[in-house]
């Protein structure tokens, strides 16, 4: 899967997405909209982790799709 597929697919990720990151509302991942970028600014944001952390975990989750 790459994250054009990810994109299209947003709607049904996004429940994965809210297990991943419990923290992160459904306001959230609107934003989000299956974008890696905005993902990991939203993830960065709420959990107050630096870029890079945020990033690594949206890579290990991306994995695991």
């Amino acid at each position: 899967m790459n994250w054009d597929q990810i994109e299209g697919k947003w709607k049904q990720l996004r429940g994965k997405a809210k297990e991943e990151w419990g923290k992160l509302t459904d306001d959230d991942l609107d934003r989000v909209e299956g974008k890696r970028e905005k993902l990991i600014g939203v993830v960065q944001e709420t959990y107050g982790i630096n870029r890079e952390e945020a990033d690594k975990q949206i890579s290990r989750w991306f994995d695991r799709l």
